[in-house]
């Protein structure tokens, strides 16, 4: 079974409880259909769990899929320097269906955020690297398609539906 090779650390984007006993790390894709299926599917199993889950996000694009994946990537990472990485991170999710630079552009808006300076930032690919720590990290952890997702940094590879993943959860907490 694949495990996570970089540990879980202050450089993520981390919701919930920092000394919860399990976190579910997500590698995804933000213009991927079944990273925008798995999203409501996270936001219940963290409402199912609360305090006992921890939930990091890490970037993958599948840029040659998904042409912009990578610029909502960075968008997103752009919105974290400002304190409002998940208020983007749920916005791209919420739009999917319409990336690119007019949405950017909109939810910098809609977050208070300068949009001028977003695309200044995507213009330079100023968080590429970031959004390429995240990806290459992924890869050394076994990722192959989005979402991929680990338990207590065990690759998690059953049904993504609720029951299963709230079921390898409990089992990672009884362990």
């Amino acid at each position: 079974m694949a495990t996570l090779k970089i540990p879980v650390s202050g450089q993520d984007h981390i919701q919930g409880n920092a000394m919860a006993a399990c976190t579910l790390v997500e590698y995804g894709d933000y213009e991927c259909p079944n990273c925008g299926a798995a999203y409501p599917l996270v936001k219940d199993i963290q409402k199912h769990f609360g305090k006992r889950l921890r939930f990091v996000f890490r970037n993958f694009p599948m840029s040659r899929m998904h042409p912009s994946a990578q610029a909502a990537a960075e968008a997103a990472e752009f919105a974290a320097t400002k304190g409002k990485f998940w208020e983007m991170h749920d916005l791209l999710y919420g739009n999917q269906d319409r990336l690119g630079v007019e949405l950017f552009t909109e939810l910098a808006k809609t977050l208070k955020l300068d949009p001028a300076a977003l695309q200044k930032a995507l213009d330079a690919k100023t968080f590429s690297e970031r959004v390429g720590t995240d990806f290459s990290g992924g890869v050394r952890s076994g990722v192959n398609g989005t979402p991929t997702f680990y338990v207590n940094s065990e690759r998690y590879d059953g049904s993504m539906d609720y029951d299963s993943m709230v079921a390898a959860i409990e089992t990672a907490l009884a362990s």
